[in-house]
């Protein structure tokens, strides 16, 4: 099994491989470039968008800066938005549904370590893919853990992190992260 191959499978994978180097330089490239595009270019913005994610809805705004580890590993649905400075490390795949918000500095990260120093220090490491439903608001500063899945409608308040699953209908805030409220999908 190639690195590749372990890295989405979730094992213990070289993230130094050069197909993976090469792969992470290409995504760099494009939203270094997209970070660069003024916001009136809408129509190349959503180019590079859709060059970079794996697969998308057709309404989709990225504020920039924007980045990400591989961009192909990130499926978003309809009507997507990320405000300023959101970062996406989808060394797993990261999949969003339909209607969802992230406000300003959120972190989603599928990356993790091995717990053993020895195995750590090797430099290898592993990930974890994250699920996120349909009309779905995280708040700003807000970290989604590796492993996590949202159902749908759920607010993750500002400065939360999540570090376990939720289902539907919650609001989550805290550090970690717990339901403070649930919320009523009928009104």
């Amino acid at each position: 099994m190639n690195e590749k191959a372990k890295m989405l499978a979730g094992e213990l994978y070289n993230p130094a491989d050069s197909e993976l180097a090469e792969m992470r330089l290409r995504a760099r490239m494009l939203f270094e470039e997209l970070n660069s595009v003024s916001q009136q270019d809408k129509l190349r913005r959503d180019r590079l968008i859709k060059q970079l994610f794996g697969s998308t809805g057709e309404q989709i705004q990225i504020e920039s800066p924007f980045h990400c580890d591989y961009g192909e590993n990130i499926h978003v649905g309809e009507n997507f938005f990320a405000n300023f400075g959101c970062v996406i490390l989808d060394v797993a795949e990261v999949r969003f549904g339909n209607n969802c918000m992230l406000a300003p500095q959120v972190g989603i990260y599928t990356a993790t370590h091995p717990l053993n120093p020895v195995e750590r220090r090797s430099g290898r490491e592993y990930a974890k893919p994250i699920a996120i439903g349909n009309d779905c608001w995280i708040g700003g500063m807000a970290v989604i853990n590796p492993g996590v899945s949202l159902g749908n409608n759920v607010v993750v308040a500002s400065g939360a992190v999540v570090t376990k699953s939720f289902g539907d209908n919650v609001v989550l805030a805290g550090n970690p992260a717990r339901v403070i409220r649930t919320i009523n999908s009928e009104s």
